[in-house]
């Protein structure tokens, strides 16, 4: 079998929406007070050793939001993902997910709750020795209940709301970075999930792939009404896909609102990332 990785314009009918055709496709931002709230984090603190990761951050997520986490490298963005999944746990504090106390689910009923959670790592995560339709089927599988008919369909599905309608049996070494990316989005949609959890969707990719990325996790999300909560440091290309942000910042939240109310403010921290889109500390 051969190893070339094809370029993401050479599979007949594989085409995403450009980024202006996505925009004017995408809803008008939206304020959702009135919507349940799917993720809370009532001050949690994190510690690894002598270091405080996460320090008393208190945030709520409601329902239909795409909530940008924002910050310099090294802040606890990641960790704040893997707390709100289950993946690790606080030193003190609560999280409420879908409704579920994490803290006070036993293992049964966390695993239940995470087939209700998507979630697309950094680093693709994709199993080298399956295809890329089986790589998007095992969320699905491991869930249970279904017909290979029924799985069969629904990878297809998958695959071709993120552009690559053809790439099923290939094999994930023979893709490129982009399209790894959309192959563990489609994989995240796969059971329909009420909240997904983004880690830096577009680390290592060009700008023009970047807001591709961005597009279809906004489109996904509205074509769905499913929860996102998306981790970056590309805020230029995530605007057309977040409502709201969160700026993680001395291992506190040190901002919360609208792409608006951060440009309005007259902080330096904030004004550092929104209008000059530079880290500080990265």
């Amino acid at each position: 079998m051969s190893t070339r990785r094809p370029r993401e314009t050479e599979q007949p009918g594989d085409r995403t929406l450009e980024v202006g055709e996505a925009t004017a496709l995408l809803p008008a931002l939206r304020m959702p007070e009135e919507r349940a709230t799917v993720l809370r984090v009532d001050s949690v603190t994190c510690w690894f050793g002598d270091h405080c990761v996460l320090d008393r951050v208190s945030l709520e997520v409601r329902e239909g939001e795409v909530v940008g986490i924002i910050g310099p490298g090294g802040v606890g963005k990641t960790v704040l993902v893997k707390l709100c999944t289950g993946l690790l746990e606080p030193d003190s504090g609560r999280i409420d997910v879908l409704g579920n106390e994490l803290g006070r689910t036993g293992q049964k009923d966390r695993q239940r709750l995470r087939e209700r959670i998507g979630l697309v790592f950094q680093n693709y995560a994709l199993f080298d020795f399956m295809t890329v339709g089986q790589n998007v089927a095992f969320p699905m599988l491991q869930r249970g209940g279904y017909t290979a008919e029924d799985v069969a369909t629904r990878v297809q599905e998958r695959l071709t709301e993120v552009g690559l309608p053809k790439v099923q049996h290939l094999m994930p070494n023979e893709l490129s970075g982009g399209m790894k990316k959309r192959v563990g989005l489609a994989r995240a949609n796969i059971n329909d999930p009420e909240l997904i959890f983004f880690d830096d969707p577009t680390a290592g990719l060009d700008p023009v792939t970047s807001s591709k990325i961005f597009n279809l996790i906004r489109l996904t999300q509205s074509h769905r009404n499913s929860t996102c909560v998306v981790i970056s440091h590309d805020i230029d290309r995530m605007r057309p896909a977040c409502d709201r942000y969160v700026l993680l910042y001395k291992s506190r939240v040190y901002f919360e609102g609208t792409e608006a109310d951060a440009m309005a403010s007259e902080d330096a921290v904030v004004h550092e990332f929104f209008r000059k889109n530079e880290g500080i500390g990265a």
